[in-house]
C-alpha cells in the first residue's frame, strides 16, 4: 500500500510507472489529472486519490518486472504512442514498464525495463557509478590518441566527460565503458574528435549482458541476475 500524502512524483515511481524526473516532465506537460483537476508539480497524494495519466488511472504495481530488451535501430525510445516506430509499441508487453536509459532511434542494444521507478533513479545518477558498456564502428581507423582523449575526457554539452574506460577491437571499432549517460554523448564525443559513428550498440548495463539475445526480442531477468542486481543498487541514491 502506498503511504498518505506523499509526493505526486513519488507516488509514480512507488506504483511501478515512471521515475520521479519523467513524472515531473509528465505533470509540467499537463498530462496528469488528480481528482478531475490538473497535477500541480510538488503536490501531495494518496492512495484513496483518483491519479490519471493520459486519462488513465494510475495504480500500485503488483509484482515487481524487469525485461532485458534488445532494441533494434529504428525504435524510439518513448511510451508516446504518437511517435512513430515508439517504445511501447515495438515491445509489445502488455504491462507498462519503462526504459533505464535510453538509447537513441538510430542505436541498438541491451536495454532494461522495469516497473520499479527508483531502479532507474540508482542505475542512471552518476554518483553511482554503475557502468554500460558500448561497442562502437567509426568512420576511420582508430589512433593511440584518439583513444586516450576519450579515455580521459572529451569537452561537449559544457563540461567534459567522466573517465572512461576504453580499447580498440579492430582497426576502426572499439569499446567504451561509461558510468555517465549524457545526451548522445558517445556521438559527441567522436565527432569532436573528428570521427563519425556508424554504429553504436549497447553490449551491456552493469552486469547485465545483451549476449544472444535476438534483435527485437525481450525476456525476464533470471533470479540470478535479479539478485545480483538489487545487491548491486543497494546502497546506491535514488
Amino acid at each position: 500500500m502506498t503511504p498518505k500524502n506523499i509526493r505526486i512524483n513519488q507516488f509514480f515511481s512507488r506504483a511501478g510507472a515512471c521515475s520521479r524526473r519523467q513524472a515531473d516532465r509528465w505533470i509540467a506537460a499537463g498530462r496528469v489529472q488528480v481528482n478531475g483537476q490538473t497535477a500541480k508539480m510538488g503536490m501531495l497524494v494518496s492512495e484513496s486519490d483518483a491519479i490519471l495519466l493520459d486519462g488513465q488511472r494510475i495504480r500500485t504495481a503488483v509484482e515487481p518486472l524487469y525485461l532485458l530488451y534488445h532494441k533494434p535501430v529504428g525504435v524510439v525510445c518513448t511510451h508516446d504512442v504518437t511517435v512513430k516506430n515508439n517504445l511501447a509499441e515495438a515491445l509489445a508487453f502488455p504491462e507498462r514498464v519503462f526504459a533505464v536509459g535510453r538509447l537513441d532511434k538510430d542505436s541498438e542494444g541491451l536495454m532494461l525495463l522495469t516497473n520499479q521507478g527508483e531502479i532507474v533513479n540508482r542505475i542512471l545518477r552518476v554518483e553511482n557509478g554503475h557502468a554500460k558498456r558500448y561497442r562502437v564502428t567509426v568512420d576511420k581507423a582508430i589512433t593511440p590518441e584518439f583513444l586516450q582523449q576519450m579515455a580521459q575526457g572529451v569537452p561537449i554539452l559544457n563540461t567534459v566527460t567522466r573517465p572512461a574506460e576504453i580499447f580498440k577491437t579492430e582497426e576502426n571499432v572499439f569499446e567504451l565503458v561509461l558510468t555517465q549517460g549524457l545526451n548522445r554523448q558517445i556521438r559527441r564525443m567522436c565527432k569532436a574528435l573528428g570521427y563519425r559513428v556508424m554504429r553504436l550498440q549497447r553490449l551491456a548495463i552493469v552486469h547485465l549482458q545483451l549476449g544472444d539475445l535476438p534483435v527485437g526480442a525481450w525476456r525476464h531477468l533470471s533470479d540470478g541476475e535479479l539478485a545480483t542486481l538489487q545487491e548491486s543498487l543497494q546502497h546506491s541514491q535514488s
